[in-house]
């Protein structure tokens, strides 16, 4: 029973692949509103799997099968690969800009990920802005439709630097300080994800706000964490 629990959970955090291959097709038939919501629902994959593995000891049961391995390449590919590919279908942009700013996403993420010591010693946060190009997407498409080439060139070169600046980002299932708030935080970040992928192209105002004061406290939260150390060794 035990090797079936932790298979169970290898083949739910694998579903996750399967969540972004339909968000790619919906990308092509250009269904932008559903290729998010495959998006998010890789994303809430990725959110629980950790926590189930633990649960079912998946390492310990199956010690020759690599659970971050299998995370990591679903990872690029919905973190990365898939966001960018919605970001140079979705906006109306020049096509040189779309794809620098396209090329920015894929390269820094790429370096990131062959990069050591990403996760601080604690294991509470990612050092340097973590590959979630999917949620910067979400908000540059869903949230943030009408800023200006300018803006959005400077945002994507601003996350994609930050992936190898010395900033503690929370992991949100992995404590921290102020977690209760971090979860709350998160869930009001998804579901307000969700209510503005529903409402696309029009974003409510509502749900545009919840996103953007969830966003801030997460940026917040990296700036105090960073500044006090947060009991973490930065590179």
């Amino acid at each position: 029973m035990q090797k079936i629990a932790a298979w169970s959970v290898h083949v739910f955090t694998a579903s996750g692949l399967l969540a972004a291959f339909m968000g790619l097709l919906a990308v092509s038939e250009g269904d932008f509103r559903q290729a998010m919501l495959w998006i998010l629902v890789a994303l809430i994959i990725d959110g629980v799997d950790g926590s189930l593995a633990r649960l079912a000891r998946v390492r310990e049961v199956l010690p020759r099968v690599s659970g971050m391995t299998i995370d990591y390449v679903i990872d690029f590919f919905s973190y990365a690969i898939l966001p960018a590919y919605l970001f140079y279908e979705a906006m109306d942009l020049p096509h040189a800009v779309r794809l620098f700013c396209c090329f920015a996403m894929l390269l820094s993420a790429a370096l990131y990920y062959g990069m050591e010591g990403m996760v601080s010693p604690s294991g509470k946060h990612f050092v340097g802005f973590p590959v979630l190009w999917n949620m910067v997407v979400y908000i540059l498409v869903f949230v943030l439709p009408d800023l200006s080439a300018t803006w959005l060139v400077l945002i994507v070169l601003g996350f994609a630097v930050m992936h190898f600046l010395p900033i503690l980002f929370a992991y949100p299932s992995r404590g921290g300080r102020c977690w209760v708030l971090t979860l709350l935080a998160s869930v009001a970040f998804i579901l307000a994800a969700i209510m503005n992928v529903w409402y696309y192209p029009e974003p409510s105002p509502l749900w545009r706000g919840v996103c953007l004061v969830a966003t801030l406290y997460y940026a917040v939260l990296a700036a105090v964490d960073t500044f006090s150390g947060a009991g973490a060794r930065v590179p």
